[in-house]
């Protein structure tokens, strides 16, 4: 297979598998999309799922959450980790909001980053999802298939998603994205990986992976 097969049998696998997408965060409006995503650095969703109707019971606009304090919206994010960056973050790009954007959330990369604890990722996340905007979002899936598939180098996820956009066809950026991390999830997770229920991988898989693979499995059945 060349390189656009195997783009094609990426594709295809992945629609065949997903043809219906969920999205990990739950959330009803770009603002609560920003502000779950925020919180899900170095958390899972599931946790981030389990807090934030907690938060946004008390607040789910940013005119609402200016008015609880950041050691209230601390309290109630405690649990998703990394509390004191984030309540500060949340609280103060509620402000920003308020005062620059008349209470909604910018629709471009720019301004989304301009924005406190909002890196590139989560723009990226806030523009695909909330907006419709075509995007790449990188997360650590993402950049573990992509090197597992030879699709890129692996070096780093700003590396990674060049390398996305330029192979997949821009309108199905914002499908694959959220694909590709379901697969990850579900078939090429990082530890207790199996690769005979890795279909993507096993046919299209980068050469020293599937030999690393291999190797690590005799290692494991001579114990």
């Amino acid at each position: 297979m060349n390189k656009a097969d195997k783009v094609n049998f990426v594709i295809n696998k992945l629609e065949e598998l997903y043809p219906e997408i969920p999205v990990p965060l739950d959330h009803t409006d770009p603002y609560t999309l920003l502000i779950a995503v925020l919180m899900s650095a170095q958390s899972t969703d599931v946790r981030v799922n389990q807090i934030t109707p907690l938060l946004f019971d008390r607040a789910d606009n940013p005119y609402d959450m200016v008015k609880l304090s950041v050691d209230e919206i601390r309290e109630i994010i405690k649990p998703v980790g990394l509390s004191p960056m984030k309540s500060k973050g949340i609280h103060g790009l509620s402000q920003i909001l308020i005062d620059k954007h008349n209470g909604l959330v910018p629709q471009t990369y720019e301004e989304l980053e301009e924005l406190p604890a909002v890196g590139h990722k989560t723009a990226a996340v806030v523009l695909s999802q909330a907006f419709g905007i075509p995007a790449f979002p990188v997360d650590t899936h993402i950049h573990r298939l992509m090197y597992r598939w030879n699709l890129s180098n692996g070096k780093n996820v700003v590396q990674t998603e060049k390398d996305a956009k330029r192979l997949f066809p821009e309108e199905k950026w914002n499908d694959l994205h959220l694909q590709i991390i379901w697969y990850g999830r579900e078939y090429s997770p990082a530890r207790g990986w199996n690769l005979e229920k890795d279909i993507i991988t096993n046919t299209i898989g980068r050469k020293s992976v599937l030999d690393e693979y291999y190797k690590s499995l005799k290692k494991r059945k001579k114990k």
